[in-house]
């Protein structure tokens, strides 16, 4: 029986993408109402495609709507397809690349239904392309296919509509910003007069007509302001290249203590009271269970327990695990463990403890391999008291004993999810992982959402291969859980993927993110998420000087990193997080420090606490076995402890380990160790045994005990304010070379011009001193071209014009194209009426298509305010220099980018 949509379905059906609600609740309506629209289609294949159309509109949902099943193995079983939808056979889009195994048990994927911009779309057909058979020289068969959307008319006739309306308020954007790039503004005002979309913001409109139109520059940058008041620069400056502010945090507790140097820890945050909680860890020698909070206010330790051992229900010493936070309840969930007594014989003395704590002690002094499950109150009656929630979660549909695995919180909806970690079964020589598990408070119940799988096993969507050292975070507005990086094996992995809790999806982001502009393949780095700004925050540990080899890396610049999403399911973009410029030792005028690239200085970095003869460091020291923490609602990055490598001083040389045990790894401490068989948060001692941490004879790592908190800053409004001034006076200016008297442009250069340059920038200070050929070549002043504006470096980087000669340019005629420099430039879309296409058609003679002449509505707005009238080339050239302020601008606010030009040279174009 169909299932007909509640009136809360249809009022989540109204809401638009961009809404509060947003379209991730949307698509769950979608996963709750789906009904079938095509029940069973029994087919042979032996074409390319097939095309499925139904003569009603369906809306496939974003939750199981596609089914796919073979009767019997057979060679000539689909192996591998693409899936295509669309409102029509002949404009499709891919929505899914996926393959199937070759048995009969039903494969259900997942198929997406909005598109880049959030939007909903309908389908109508569905066209499904076999690329290959799991035999060879075969045709391919599938056997049969079951679709699930919704098919309900009012419902899939309002998605149908606001789609409509979305397409063409896209073609109308790219058709207004033709027509006023090319002077026709008559079109252009009757378009906006007739249309009921919003352009562009009416900043961004004034700002145009000042700049553009009119030549009002005094108009245009008190624009500017008005622009940075409405929030329209705050995209751009999220995205610039942000830099690391680090500062040393001191404290310790009423007697002078603070946590001891360690790796392999576990911490966590209550954001709401400003206490970050610690706990266990690995000294070099031994397992820790002492257990800490710090207040933020304050800037003080206390420690809770030195020995949870011997409390009630208390974990013993441990490291590789992990804490989260609940901030409705006030609990620390507390889950893994790499103890002493987890890779070597327990001693007499602590078997006791063992046994206070729920553990079996083995025949031989070795615990039995128990997963037990805790839980913390920091507050209510319970306060200061631990309960065992579980002896050993795997008897109880949980994960086994692992460590180096990760564990977060999804508040709202009481539900951990606990991902990868190797397991701990006594085996070191076969390493075995966890897969992905979720843990409802609520019902105290385990449930399998991802289970391990091989990498060469075909999966019905991207494969979540199982690891341990990696990294995971959720973002509770979208419910999607971030899983990247880490290792498997002897492999360090460089992969990223986005799990969607609600329909409990796998897209791969990257599988290979080195390659896309982000970091290395590492292992036990550490990453936070900041929901509101979407993005990641990585501090990276260990890598590998070649995935091949057995040698690993703690890089001496320590790189960290930013990742930026817009929709979690879509890649996104990475950028490193640059350190602060090193002043001198004094904190003077900073003449002794090294210089680094791009003229940076080189950070000074420093020892743990109590180190002796070591000046203040501006920057930690590169570490693993690490642990971060972030406070949303201040923006700030607490890190503490790790790793330093092997004999690492305080110079920061980068220093190389050898691992021992290759790809079984014999087992070191997790979370330190450089074996690669190690995790995340202990290190090795004088045995081995699985974790992160393998020392060499006569080696000692260093191990930290010092505690710091960064701040992300990028450039403030005030700057972009100031580089668009630059633009718009050195516009000015080069325009007053050719209607001004020389003295009178030379005096507004050295005025008003120098005052908005960057004068410590050597190459914007060239830029600046090359402005001065435009005085004595006035009239070449149209050739000249403007410098891009970077997207994540604020400071314009330009290069002056050099003198060049080309075959079709004479000799002494400046051009900004650097030698070695495409001549397809991407201003070409205002090229002046010469430039612009001809018609050439037979018997007729060929002239220009369009003439750039002034435009009617643009001769009567000159005649009231009596302005003399603007040629093609000084129209073209404003309106390439009003594009490069939009550089400033958010994309949501502004003209659309892109060009109807590139349509026409696009595959399937016009």
């Amino acid at each position: 029986m169909e299932r007909r949509a509640t009136a809360a379905e249809h009022e989540a059906m109204d809401t638009p993408p961009s809404g509060k609600v947003g379209y991730r609740q949307l698509s769950v309506r979608f996963r709750l109402a789906r009904t079938p629209i095509i029940r069973e289609h029994h087919v042979w294949q032996g074409t390319l495609a097939i095309v499925i159309r139904w003569r009603r509109w369906g809306l496939c949902a974003d939750s199981n709507p596609l089914s796919l099943q073979f009767q019997r193995k057979h060679p000539c079983n689909m192996k591998e397809f693409k899936l295509y939808v669309g409102l029509n056979p002949d404009h499709m889009i891919q929505v899914l690349h996926a393959g199937l195994r070759d048995d009969a048990t039903p494969e259900t994927f997942s198929i997406a239904h909005v598109n880049r911009d959030g939007v909903p779309f309908p389908t109508r057909c569905i066209k499904i392309v076999p690329l290959s058979a799991h035999g060879q020289s075969f045709h391919i068969s599938i056997w049969y296919v079951s679709i699930a959307g919704i098919m309900e008319p009012s419902y899939v006739e309002r998605i149908r509509v606001r789609y409509d309306e979305h397409r063409e308020t896209v073609v109308l954007c790219q058709i207004l910003k033709h027509l006023r790039e090319r002077r026709l503004l008559t079109p252009y005002q009757s378009i906006l007069a007739r249309s009921q979309i919003q352009f562009e913001h009416p900043v961004v409109t004034s700002l145009h007509a000042a700049l553009v139109l009119q030549g009002n520059w005094d108009e245009a940058e008190a624009l500017l302001a008005h622009a940075s008041s409405a929030g329209l620069f705050q995209s751009y400056l999220q995205s610039c290249q942000p830099h690391a502010q680090w500062r040393r945090l001191h404290g310790v507790d009423a007697d002078g203590d603070a946590p001891s140097k360690r790796g392999g820890h576990a911490m966590c945050i209550d954001p709401d009271n400003g206490h970050i909680y610690l706990f266990g860890g690995w000294d070099g020698y031994k397992s820790l269970d002492d257990f800490w909070v710090y207040n933020i206010q304050t800037e003080r330790w206390r420690v809770i327990s030195h020995n949870t051992a011997l409390e009630k229900n208390g974990p013993i010493a441990r490291s590789c695990h992990k804490m989260v936070f609940d901030t409705k309840s006030g609990c620390i969930y507390l889950l893994g463990r790499l103890g002493d007594g987890d890779v070597m014989p327990v001693r007499p003395e602590d078997e006791e403890a063992l046994r206070r704590a729920g553990e079996r002690v083995g025949p031989r002094g070795s615990t039995a391999y128990c997963s037990e499950f805790y839980r913390y109150h920091t507050r209510g009656l319970d306060a200061g008291k631990w309960d065992l929630l579980s002896f050993d979660t795997a008897t109880s549909g949980g994960p086994p004993l692992i460590f180096d695995h990760q564990m977060v919180m999804d508040c709202e909806a009481q539900v951990l999810y606990v991902s990868g970690g190797r397991v701990v079964d006594g085996d070191w020589d076969s390493p075995k992982y966890s897969g992905l598990y979720s843990y409802s408070v609520r019902t105290s119940k385990w449930k399998l959402l991802q289970p391990v799988q091989s990498p060469c096993s075909p999966t019905p969507q991207p494969a979540l291969l199982p690891r341990f050292g990696h990294s995971m975070v959720l973002d509770p507005l979208t419910h999607t859980l971030f899983i990247f990086a880490g290792q498997r094996d002897d492999k360090y992995l460089s992969d990223m993927y986005a799990y969607d809790i609600a329909s409990n999806a796998v897209s791969e982001l990257f599988g290979n993110f080195s390659a896309s502009g982000g970091p290395d393949a590492c292992f036990t780095q550490r990453a936070v998420v900041d929901a509101t700004l979407k993005e990641v925050y990585v501090f990276c540990g260990l890598t590998r000087a070649q995935q091949t080899s057995a040698l690993t890396v703690l890089r001496s610049d320590s790189p960290n990193w930013v990742y930026q999403y817009t929709n979690p399911a879509q890649p996104g973009k990475w950028t490193q997080i640059l350190p602060e410029v090193a002043l001198s030792d004094g904190g003077g005028d900073g003449d002794d420090a090294d210089e680094g690239e791009h003229g940076r200085g080189k950070a000074r970095v420093g020892l743990g606490r109590g180190e002796v003869g070591q000046s203040e460091p501006l920057v930690p020291l590169p570490r693993y076995a690490h642990q971060v923490v972030y406070d949303e609602r201040t923006k700030k990055v607490y890190m503490h402890g790790g790793n330093a490598g092997e004999g690492r001083g305080a110079g920061g040389e980068e220093k190389e380990n050898e691992e021992a045990g290759g790809a079984s790894g014999a087992a070191t401490r997790g979370g330190e160790s450089e074996s690669g068989a190690g995790g995340d948060g202990a290190e090795s001692g004088d045995w081995t045994g699985g974790g992160e941490e393998s020392s060499r004879p006569g080696l000692r790592e260093t191990r930290l005990d010092d505690f710091w908190v960064m701040n992300l800053v990028r450039a403030a409004p005030e700057e972009v304010i100031r580089q668009a001034k630059y633009l718009i006076r050195r516009q000015r200016f080069r325009e007053m070379c050719e209607e001004q008297p020389a003295v009178k442009a030379l005096r507004y250069l050295q005025t008003e011009v120098s005052e908005v340059v960057d004068h410590t920038n050597p190459e914007e200070t060239s830029v600046f001193r090359s402005l001065l050929t435009h005085l004595l070549s006035p009239s070449a002043m149209i050739s000249v071209g403007e410098p891009s504006i970077p997207s994540r470096e604020v400071v314009e980087r330009e290069e002056p014009p050099k003198k060049r000669s080309r075959p079709n340019t004479p000799d002494g005629v400046w051009t900004n194209v650097i030698d070695g420099e495409d001549d397809d430039t991407p201003h070409a879309s205002h090229t002046p009426p010469e430039s612009i296409p001809r018609a050439s058609m037979p018997g007729k003679r060929s002239r220009a298509v369009l003439q750039m002449d002034e435009d009617p509505v643009e001769t009567r707005l000159r005649e009231e305010e009596g302005r003399k009238p603007v040629s093609a080339e000084r129209f073209s050239q404003r309106t390439d220099m009003f594009e490069r302020l939009l550089a400033f601008v958010g994309e949501e606010v502004k003209q659309p980018k892109g060009s109807l030009l590139d349509l026409v040279d696009a595959e399937d174009g016009l």
